[in-house]
């Protein structure tokens, strides 16, 4: 048996890229039809996420997640030179001054201020880029074996939750099952009074008015929707047993279960008798469980 996962969870995990330079790694799941994977990581790390994406698409299957990797310095580290292109912009400079003539050198404060020379935020270097890539690579695995933890335990809750709702239709299965028979016969014999009256006075064929009677009442019946009815529930029961990625199966095999419930009260609703209302109230009390079973199969995986 395999675990069942809610697609709702979070994990989080800090890793370190030298003494001064470390970050976090978080990600929080919820529903969502398939895998919808939003990233928020700083601009340099583009070539990481690629990668992140691949090795969560290879791991997860549905959920709306949500990775952030948020960078961590000390106070000492916090602005950083970039001295390859200070340099560049500096040797451009003096070949521009050569070129025309000019005497003048560059303004150290000027050049300060172009984007990217000084940073507090973005200013890694390739080093310390393909450094945070392996940290981070070697800590995504573990951050998605915290979040299935998660996920299994709020899949385990589900998964007897959903248990009881079914345990539960089966009841009302049941008790239905009990009943039916007093209601075909009460049906049948209100069909039966019926044409007495609308046939008073006139010769029939009493054997076919009956047959007529009869074939209406069967029309009435619900057996077949209760056998059906239990089967789909006991699917329902093996699927939960078995595990695995079952939100979408187990979504169409509840839509099975309200088409019984609701033919069942379609065939009912013209019935009279103690036992019509109770199998009405049975039916209107499925339908609610069903409902609730919806619900919580789209947190399924």
């Amino acid at each position: 048996m395999s675990a069942l996962y809610s697609m709702t969870g979070y994990a989080s995990v800090r890793g370190s890229v030298r003494e001064d330079l470390g970050f976090t790694l978080t990600m929080k799941s919820v529903n969502h039809r398939f895998l919808d994977l939003q990233m928020r990581m700083p601009s340099y790390c583009d070539g990481l996420e690629i990668q992140l994406r691949r090795i969560l698409k290879e791991n997860l299957r549905r959920g709306h997640v949500d990775v952030t990797l948020q960078m961590e310095r000390q106070a000492s580290a916090e602005v950083r030179l970039n001295s390859g292109l200070l340099g560049a912009y500096m040797q451009a400079f003096r070949e521009a001054a050569g070129l025309y003539g000019l005497s003048s050198q560059p303004d150290l404060s000027a050049m300060l201020r172009i984007p990217g020379v000084m940073s507090a935020e973005g200013g890694l270097s390739a080093e310390d880029i393909s450094a945070l890539e392996t940290a981070v690579l070697a800590q995504v695995m573990p951050l998605v074996e915290k979040l299935n933890e998660v996920r299994a335990h709020e899949g385990a809750a589900l998964t007897a939750e959903m248990r009881s709702s079914m345990l539960r239709l089966r009841a009302f299965a049941d008790e239905m099952a009990g009943l039916r028979n007093g209601v075909r016969e009460v049906q049948f014999e209100r069909l039966r009074v019926r044409l007495a009256e609308l046939t008073q006075g006139i010769a029939v064929n009493e054997e076919r008015v009956l047959a007529e009677a009869a074939v209406l009442a069967e029309k009435s019946d619900i057996e077949e929707e209760i056998v059906r009815l239990r089967t789909h529930i006991d699917r329902f029961l093996s699927m939960l047993d078995a595990g695995g990625e079952l939100g979408k199966r187990l979504d169409f095999l509840l839509q099975e279960l309200n088409r019984e419930a609701n033919t069942m009260l379609s065939k009912t609703s013209a019935a009279t008798g103690t036992n019509s209302l109770r199998i009405t109230e049975i039916g209107l009390e499925m339908k609610a469980e069903i409902e609730k079973v919806r619900e919580q199969v789209q947190n399924i995986e």
